[in-house]
């Protein structure tokens, strides 16, 4: 990597997305600090707990100017709110929460206006509605009966929807309901409209007793929480198959092993673990706070790319460096609430992770998938473990055990004394990895090359610096070939690549779901919380897929696993009204020039309103405008079906999938369906949805070469600030060029 004053060199986008989200601005909105003053600025900040300990001032200037070299050297970086707001007049320096909610209306308004505060101050919330009555049961003090759990997170996603966090980042939030609750196929169905509950991720807790009914083929009790009493049955195979049904349609909802979470819950006796943060890696009891950061694996390469291995030894120091950090913020946070600091004071949890392990394999010369990836990633996150239960025990020797440890798992079996209940977690990394310039968490890499849109859109392609090293080196770099791999998203195939380059740089929709499973579990062998990981699968990947997905990971031993499926997500799942109103850094899409001549196909299709004649129109690049006509011009019909073929054909011309166009036109519902040829016609607007659809399946077969769309663009849509690229990680969408983050 190149330096400046022995310093890395901080990319184009991470510059961008620092100045975008990260750096302190005036009144006016104007930067007032660079990227290493805001490294100072945290450094300066977390090292004052130093003085909370009798450490003198030259003592705490001495750990400000590690954890500013450890940070600026880009070997470790705290999560974001760390960066953001240490030092500020904000100082909320967690990433997430989980907050209980009580089977009460006071208790759960309760628990609405808590979120309301997190996400102001800049945190995400995790929440368990299991404890909640199921709907229809009875409510004593009103004589009514309950709405039941997902009336109420609909309640909470509002709250959520008009809450800007910290004007920097937007609430997400968590939902679990364990699978033995009343009202489980209700909540597992929950997200399947696109409009509904969109700043939630949703996990069923899913129960050793569940899986062993699933194995057996046979049913499993319903129990009411409010009353402790078995209220009915199903049949596991039928509600697993349900699951597995929505997760293969949008991703939603993942799956969490609880009481295997709870076989690692360090302090039983303080309360058993209900609920996660949003991405799922940090079980936390109600009330606890997650401090989390990573350390950047890619900077502990040595030797030769290709034939490199890890420095294991400055691995361990600065493992040991941000346990320490970590511990500090934990004591110069400002909390939200009391409870939350009560309770994370007296566990004190830390999760350090790691990110940049895809770019330490290429460096390796290990393929992602591959035994020996496995091997390197166990290896690693034993090294890290094992540095940070030291550095714990070490820091509990200066500043005494956690408060709980007395009443921890810990004291049970006589271990020595720790400054923390849990020291490792692997989270999602999508902005700090951005910063480092490396590959998030433990995900392959997204892409070997990527357009990316700038003003005016247009686009340059943004190639990985390694393969652009390596290629230019072995010289079979060449612009052409970086434009195929960005329009196809992966080096297979292309000649002129090395064999042994194409099997090690292998991107996430090259590795087969058992190969990011079986990573998973490796890191989780030797991490106490959890690990954030997505198992992409191809557009065609089937049900049974996800069906095997989800038993391995409760095979191998993961706390939990998400799925997302190429394309099954469209922009509504991931930008609602006020996000898609913010303005767009990168300036406004421009719509492709008309030129003289295009070519197309008209169909024709019956309405409750009369025939309609939908023309759609391409050029060399795909499906470019549509016109619709039906019945006389100047009447309302006609002037609607004109307005839809305007918007419509705005949008293919901007560059939109034509396939999310058709879905948001599809379902529309009007007072006079009709028939067409054997198929229902909703609307106009569900005509031309049709329309669009069937075009799209006569000249461009889904999942198919002649898509329009780039195979990495499909993946999770287009970013509704820049208009680049969006990827998946840890139940999250990420763009990778100016940082925006959805969950």
């Amino acid at each position: 990597m190149i330096t400046l004053n022995g310093y890395p060199t901080l990319s184009e986008n991470a510059i961008r997305v620092l100045e975008t989200r990260y750096l302190r601005k005036d009144a006016g909105g104007r930067i007032i600090e660079t990227p290493d003053e805001m490294f100072r600025r945290v450094a300066h900040n977390v090292s004052r707990a130093e003085l909370k300990y009798g450490a003198t001032e030259k003592e705490r200037q001495r750990w400000e100017d590690v954890y500013f070299q450890t940070m600026r050297c880009l070997d470790f970086l705290p999560n974001s709110p760390t960066l953001m707001n240490a030092g500020t007049d904000i100082q909320q320096l967690s990433a997430c929460f989980v907050l209980p909610v009580e089977d009460s209306m006071d208790g759960i308004f309760d628990s609405i206006k808590h979120t309301a505060l997190i996400h102001k101050s800049g945190g995400g919330t995790g929440f368990s509605f299991s404890r909640l009555r199921p709907k229809n049961d009875m409510v004593q003090s009103t004589h009514g009966v309950s709405s039941g759990p997902v009336s109420f997170m609909a309640v909470f996603d509002a709250a959520t929807e008009t809450i800007r966090q910290g004007g920097r980042r937007r609430g997400a939030n968590m939902a679990i309901l364990r699978v033995d609750h009343p009202d489980i196929l209700e909540f597992v169905d929950a997200k399947a409209a696109s409009d509904r509950l969109n700043n939630f991720n949703i996990s069923v807790a899913v129960t050793d007793g569940f899986m062993d009914a699933l194995a057996r083929d046979e049913n499993y009790d319903l129990k009411n929480p409010r009353s402790g009493e078995v209220v009915g049955a199903l049949r596991a195979s039928e509600v697993y198959r349900r699951i597995v049904e929505r997760a293969w349609q949008n991703g939603e909802p993942g799956v969490v092993f609880i009481d295997r979470i709870n076989e690692g819950n360090p302090t039983p006796a303080v309360g058993a673990i209900e609920s996660t943060n949003p991405c799922g890696e940090q079980p936390l009891l109600p009330y606890e706070s997650c401090n989390l950061g990573s350390v950047n694996l890619a900077r502990f390469a040595l030797g030769e790319t290709g034939r490199a291995e890890p420095d294991l030894n400055r691995l361990r120091e600065v493992t040991k460096v941000a346990v320490r950090f970590l511990d500090d913020v934990i004591d110069m946070n400002r909390y939200p609430l009391p409870q939350i600091e009560a309770m994370t004071q007296a566990n004190r949890k830390i999760g350090l992770g790691v990110m940049g392990f895809a770019d330490l394999l290429v460096q390796m010369g290990i393929p992602y998938e591959s035994r020996e990836a496995e091997a390197a990633a166990e290896d690693l996150m034993r090294v890290v473990y094992d540095a940070a239960v030291d550095a714990s025990r070490e820091i509990a020797s200066e500043r005494g055990a956690f408060p709980n440890f007395d009443r921890s798992v810990f004291a049970q079996r006589t271990e020595p004394a720790r400054r923390n209940a849990t020291v490792t977690t692997v989270a999602p990394t999508g902005s700090i990895s951005i910063i480092a310039g490396v590959s998030s968490g433990v995900e392959p890499l997204f892409a070997i090359a990527f357009k990316r849109r700038v003003l005016d859109n247009a686009e340059l392609v943004d190639v990985n610096p390694l393969f652009e090293a390596i290629a230019r080196q072995e010289g079979f770099y060449t612009d052409a070939m970086v434009a195929r791999i960005a329009r196809e998203g992966t080096l297979h195939g292309i000649d002129g690549i090395p064999e042994t380059w194409q099997k090690v740089f292998q991107t996430a929709h090259d590795v087969t779901p058992e190969g990011h499973v079986r990573i998973q579990a490796a890191f989780q062998h030797h991490t106490e919380n959890a690990v954030s990981k997505t198992v992409n699968l191809a557009r065609e990947a089937t049900r049974e897929d996800v069906e095997s997905v989800f038993r391995l990971a409760f095979d191998l031993g993961c706390k939990g696993v998400t799925i997302y499926r190429d394309g099954s997500r469209d922009l509504q799942v991931l930008s609602t009204g006020a996000t898609t109103t913010a303005p767009a850094p990168a300036g406004p899409r421009v719509p492709r020039p008309r030129p003289e001549v295009v070519t197309g196909r008209t169909t024709r299709m019956e309405t409750g309103c009369g025939n309609l004649y939908v023309t759609t129109n391409e050029t060399d690049e795909g499906p470019f405008e549509l016109f619709a006509q039906i019945g006389k011009t100047g009447g309302c019909a006609a002037s609607q079906t004109e307005a839809i073929g305007r918007l419509v054909s705005l949008a293919l011309r901007s560059g939109v999938d034509p396939r999310a166009v058709a879905r948001q036109l599809r379902g529309v519902r009007c007072p006079y369906p009709s028939w067409n040829r054997g198929h229902k016609v909703l609307s106009c607007a569900d005509a031309i949805g049709q329309a669009l659809e069937g075009y799209l399946e006569a000249v461009q077969p889904a999942g198919g070469a002649a898509d329009t769309v780039d195979r990495a663009e499909r993946l999770a849509g287009n970013c509704v600030e820049c208009g680049n690229v969006l990827e998946f990680e840890g139940g999250c969408a990420v763009c990778r060029v100016c940082g925006y983050s959805r969950c």
